[in-house]
């Protein structure tokens, strides 16, 4: 299992019939965000300036994927209201799914100044960094998070992610096995901790992991491939 937490996210699979109702709801989604878009559009040409016109407006965008018109509401909402925390940080989503992720770095480092805490505005700003080939700048902004928020799962599986793509493996799986405590019965950090274990040919421990991880509750039946890769 990758154990890029941000890069490829969680992989959900359906049966067909499943796919086929998943995509007509997804349809009939889209219509309703197409419908308040149009709604929008008519509310900020007739009534004078609104930020909550505009930012929902974008929002509709981000909804319907148009990364391009997203920015550029959000961009007129900075405008007016240059330190906006919601149009700064998701004008930086827009540009990273269009790949300017100097724009959004930018967008990113802006809000932290403003809101040194806000927890999703720093570890967007790590991946961007790794994207950036700035994997020590990434590290760095990770243990802030770490710091500032020391009860955060995530935080210490991001952390993870990039010290092992750095080799400090050692430092990979304390923060993995941080993961586990604080989300116990979460299995993602227990596969990426096997992994790493394994990886590292310690076989031994990695069947430890995974069976204090069925005493936790976690069904067996989820953690069988990394059973397999234990006997060999």
């Amino acid at each position: 299992m990758d154990c890029r937490l941000y890069q490829k996210g969680l992989i959900i699979l359906f049966v067909v019939i499943l796919s086929q109702l998943t995509g007509q709801a997804q349809n009939a989604e889209n219509q309703r965000w197409r419908d308040s878009l149009t709604y929008l559009n008519q509310q900020i040409a007739t009534q004078p300036w609104s930020t909550d016109l505009h930012l929902r407006k974008a929002n509709a965008n981000l909804q319907l994927k148009q990364w391009q018109y997203a920015v550029d509401e959000y961009s007129l909402v900075l405008q007016k209201e240059p330190r906006n925390p919601a149009a700064l940080f998701y004008r930086a989503y827009a540009n990273t799914h269009l790949r300017h992720f100097d724009l959004s770095r930018n967008d990113l480092n802006d809000l932290l100044t403003y809101l040194p805490n806000h927890f999703e505005a720093r570890l967007s700003l790590a991946i961007i960094l790794q994207q950036l080939g700035r994997k020590q700048d990434a590290l760095d902004q990770l243990n802030q998070t770490v710091q500032m928020h020391p009860d955060s799962a995530v935080a210490y599986a991001a952390r993870a992610n990039v010290e092992r793509q750095m080799k400090h493996d050692d430092a990979a799986l304390y923060d993995w096995e941080r993961a586990e405590q604080l989300s116990p019965r979460d299995p993602f950090y227990v596969v990426s901790h096997v992994d790493l274990l394994l990886v590292l040919e310690r076989r031994t421990e990695a069947r430890r992991v995974l069976d204090a991880a069925v005493r936790r509750g976690i069904p067996k039946g989820m953690l069988l491939e990394w059973y397999e890769k234990c006997k060999r």
